[in-house]
Parts: C-alpha cells; structure tokens; sequence
C-alpha cells in the first residue's frame, strides 16, 4: 500500500521539521478508553494523565513507535453500528417507552454518555430474524399483483418504522442502508420465500417492488441511503432467501433497477452482492461491465468467509468504487467472565477500514435471551445481539463493545489517515553509544507495532484504536508531529485514544 512506501521519509521528515518548534505549542492531552478482557474495564474513560512530548518515549514506555502521518489521506468513512432487523424491533416495542428511549440515547445519541452509533442497516421486508416470514406484497397461493396494488408496509408500521423514528429524532444523520432477503414468493421460480430465484419476467415487477420500498418508507420520515440488490445472493439456505448468479445480478442492475431508480429521481446508492470475502469475482465480473457499473456505488462484504485483504484487491481493480462492510455476527457466551474483544477489534474494525470500507455494520442489535426471535427452518438461532433484551432490562454483549471503540470518536465525515502498521518501514532515531550528542537515523525495516488505525475527525481530532494482540502487558508509542506519547495496554485489551490535532 502507498502508506508503506512512504511513511519512513514523511515520518523523517516530521522529526526534522517539527521537533524544534513543537515546545512552542501548548501541551497536546490524550484521551482513553479502553476495555480490559477481564472485564475490569469495559469501553471506561481512563484518569491518567498522557501528554505528547518532545523527545524521548513519552511519558511511560519505549519500543517502537505507531507513527501518525495526516498527510496520507485514505477513504471517508460513513459510521459504525447494528442491523435492526424486525426482531430487534419487536423486542424494542416491547419495552416501556421510558426504558425503549434510555437504551436507544445510549447506543445512538452523539454525547458524551452514549456511543453515537452512526450506521443502520434494515431488512427491506423480513429477514431471518423476524418471528415469521413476510413481503410488503403477499399474496394467496397462484395468485399474482402484477402492478402492486397490493403493497404495504403495514407490518415494519407495527415496529421497524416506530424505532426508526425514534432513532432519527436522536441522531437526525444516521446513515441507512437496506438489504432484501427474498422477493414475494409469486415473483420467485419456486414460489416459496425460502430459495428459488426471480422469475425473469418480475424483473421489471420487483424493480418497482424495491423503489416503492424506497418511497413508501421515505413518507414515513426515513431515507434510505443505499440498498443492496440482495442479501447472501449466494446462500439459498436461510428462510427467507434468493439465490442470484452475478450474470443475474447484472442484467437486474443494467435494464432494471438502475433505470427505475433513474426514472424515479432516487438518489439510494446501489450496492452490490452482500456476501463473504472468499467471491471478490462475484462483484468484480458486475463491475467489468460499464453498463451495469455506472448505476453501482460499491460493493458490500461480510466476513463469514475470505480474507479481509479481498477488499483492498477490490480497491485496487477498482478505485472508483466504494467498499462497504454490511454484515457480521459477533458473540460470545453468556455470562463469560472474559470478553474476547482483541480479536474483533482486530478483524471487524482494524482490519476493515485498513482495507478500505467506510463503514462497519455488525448483526444484529437485539435479540432476547434465548436469542429470539428468528424464523422457522433456516432462522439464525446463535444470533446474539449486541444488547440482550430481557423485559426492559438489557445486557450489552461483545458486538456492542467492539462497535463502541470506534463509533463514539470517529464519527462520519472523518477520514482514515496512515498510521505506521506491523510490516511498515520507520525510522529510529537514536545517540551513538560512544560519542554522547551525536544521533543516529535507523531505518527499521518492519515495524514491530501494535495493531492499530487512525482517522482524522471532522472537528480536527485524531483518533487511533489500538489492540494489544500479544501474551504481555505491552508498553508502546504513538509519534505524532515529532512528539511522542507513552502508553500501556494489558493482554488481550484495546484502547482508543483522542486528541486534538488544532493545538
């Protein structure tokens, strides 16, 4: 990646340049979270004093440096949070309105108490977790509604629509995307809402199916920021799904769905596939066709299967599209005295945005403590939530937390920026052991340094969220403008640190 070619020479560049008029600014503070595997501390603001100093390793630690470099500007991100999926919902309006309302400030206000959650993603009709099975068209057995008189979001008004309003009036810039999980089973070739495939000949019918979605919804105060053509096109085995093949899916975008949502002035961004990492061919066969890649934003990806690094091969076929991650489901044990929050940082948020997606959408929000609701034959019953709700009581779970790291401080707009990573080249400057005063520039050749990404913040904060992967309480330094601050995360744990860049 560039940040790899040149962050050794921007990064000796700023020592020289910086050092000697960083003692004329005022002190540079740095704010922390961290949250601790044994639970000791849990995304908590930490007391300690740290402050960016010149020379030396900062105030507690050596090693090698995390080097923040600002000038290496990467993707804009969108936000970071939770599907509401219609069992979310359901168990949100179950709750007393005053208990519905503290949990939704908590995990979508943007204030100091809460975690400013910036991203949702809907089902665009059920999903398998919703307690049944439904279309916004359904209709008796060999009977058909060809021109959609008989649409109707009279299910998502009963729960979905009435948290999201809520939500809005939260948090009024919430991104949303939606996802299908099956067309109306009288589009579908075994007119069943599990499986089968859309008929050619509802193309055009399910086109217009998707932007009355759109516009039905939109009355109802919400706007739909972008919708994938469907969810896991590759899975038949959920109950509700469709199966679509890329040659499909591009024949829909191309002479159906981009041209009614062109015809009906939307502007909802289309984004395809909406399935594991391991079928980048999948998205990159759609996109070679410039018919069809003009109507396209990006491309969404789940992380069930692949590698992370897919997305940034996609980035590099592909500059002109964006990246999204839509999907992934994040539990652990109930009651476990340990929280295993290292690993998902690592993967879910590190090794997302490092690869180029604007966003992290984890699944799901809710679920009870038997992780209900979800359908019959094909529902998803190890799907935790990222709170449990038992009554108006809740527990926050793992998802929440690693959510949390990242969408309390870098909010939408920010912009990830380069940060030294494991592998990266740095330079070490040191005193020559027998002549005191003379200084030594080392090029290391891989940075032996925590995992770790960084943003720039719209209001001028730069953040960085850092996992300590390794068996030993770990003393590290992040280089900011030829300063440096020392910092301390135990085994297992991630620490988010804040600090403002307009000192």
């Amino acid at each position: 990646m560039l940040g790899k070619s040149l962050i050794a020479a921007v990064t000796l560049m700023v020592i020289t340049l910086t050092s000697g008029n960083a003692q004329n600014t005022r002190p540079i503070s740095v704010e922390s979270w961290v949250t601790n595997p044994d639970r000791s501390a849990l995304f908590q603001k930490q007391t300690d004093s740290v402050f960016f100093k010149t020379g030396g390793s900062g105030s507690r630690g050596g090693g090698s440096a995390i080097i923040i470099d600002e000038v290496q500007q990467f993707q804009e991100i969108d936000g970071f949070g939770y599907a509401i999926t219609g069992g979310s919902a359901e168990l949100l309006m179950k709750m007393s309105n005053s208990a519905r309302t503290s949990v939704l400030q908590e995990i979508f206000a943007v204030t100091d108490k809460n975690i400013g959650a910036s991203y949702i993603r809907l089902s665009i009709g059920s999903s398998d977790l919703n307690s049944f099975v439904f279309s916004y068209d359904d209709m008796k057995e060999n009977e058909t509604d060809p021109d959609l008189k008989n649409f109707s979001l009279s299910q998502d008004l009963k729960d979905v629509v009435p948290v999201m309003k809520e939500i809005i009036a939260i948090n009024p810039g919430i991104k949303i995307l939606g996802s299908p999980w099956s067309a109306p089973a009288w589009m579908k070739t075994n007119n069943n809402i599990r499986g089968g495939a859309l008929k050619k000949e509802c193309y055009d019918i399910y086109a217009r199916y998707l932007v009355k979605y759109i516009q039905a919804i939109k009355k109802q105060g919400i706007t739909i920021d972008a919708v994938t053509v469907q969810n896991e096109p590759l899975n038949s085995k959920n109950t509700p799904s469709m199966q679509w093949f890329w040659s499909e899916e591009a024949d829909f975008i191309k002479n159906n769905l981009g041209p009614a949502f062109v015809k009906e002035g939307l502007k909802t961004k289309i984004i395809l596939f909406d399935h594991n990492l391991d079928r980048i061919d999948y998205p990159l066969s759609i996109l070679n066709d410039p018919d069809v890649s003009k109507y396209t934003d990006g491309t969404g990806f789940h992380h069930y299967g692949g590698d992370m690094g897919a997305m940034s091969i996609i980035h590099l076929a592909r500059p002109d599209k964006n990246i999204y991650f839509t999907e992934q489901m994040v539990v652990e044990r109930p009651g476990d005295k340990n929280i295993n929050i290292s690993d998902q940082v690592k993967r879910l948020i590190i090794g997302t945005t490092r690869n180029w997606s604007k966003n992290v959408i984890l699944w799901n929000l809710a679920a009870d403590p038997k992780n209900d609701p979800h359908t019959d034959n094909g529902g998803c019953s190890m799907c935790q939530g990222a709170i449990t709700i038992d009554g108006d009581m809740i527990s926050r779970n793992i998802a929440y937390y690693t959510v949390a790291h990242a969408s309390k401080f870098v909010r939408p707009g920010s912009v990830r920026i380069a940060s030294t990573f494991q592998g990266d080249k740095s330079v070490s400057l040191t005193e020559d052991e027998e002549r005191p005063g003379i200084k030594r520039a080392t090029v290391v050749e891989s940075t032996p340094v925590l995992p770790n990404v960084a943003f720039r913040t719209p209001d001028g904060k730069i953040v960085i969220i850092v996992v300590n992967d390794t068996w030993s309480v770990n003393s590290f330094r992040i280089q900011f403008r030829g300063m440096t601050a020392g910092l301390k995360l135990s085994p297992g744990a991630v620490g988010t640190y804040i600090w403002n860049s307009n000192n």
